[in-house]
């Protein structure tokens, strides 16, 4: 027997429109499952061309913003994916983590890729939170 699944698409004012068809994050029941996010500023341009910290503390701001669209928050994440394009620079990303979300501790993977979605883009993080 299946159970029908309340779903809404999010798109959160405070962050860039996605470039492509996506949306920020999808709620399906009681989950939020945010799309790949960048250190894109306001404007839509990444500022700050191979800079791992920068751009980290860009993309926690954008999933901030985004999880409180969704009606939910960094304290709900149960899982973060983090694509970084040099897996030495990993110590930067845990910190900065750690810093902003002490008591967060979501299921997580990281790994380092060759590319990403626009040039000088050096992080990528999606992830999963609970409503």
């Amino acid at each position: 027997m299946t159970h029908p699944t309340k779903r809404a698409e999010v798109l959160s004012a405070d962050v860039p429109s996605p470039r492509g068809h996506f949306s920020h994050a999808v709620i399906a029941g009681d989950f939020v499952h945010v799309s790949g996010l960048l250190g894109f500023d306001a404007s839509g341009q990444l500022p700050e061309p191979g800079d791992i910290e920068a751009q980290t503390a860009r993309i926690l701001d954008s999933l901030e913003s985004i999880l409180h669209a969704a009606g939910s928050s960094p304290a709900s994440l149960v899982k973060l994916t983090v694509y970084v394009t040099n897996i030495n620079e990993r110590s930067a990303v845990n910190r900065l983590r750690a810093t902003r979300w002490p008591d967060t501790k979501p299921a997580s993977t990281l790994v380092e890729v060759s590319n990403l979605a626009a040039e000088g883009a050096v992080i990528e993080i999606d992830a999963v939170a609970m409503r």
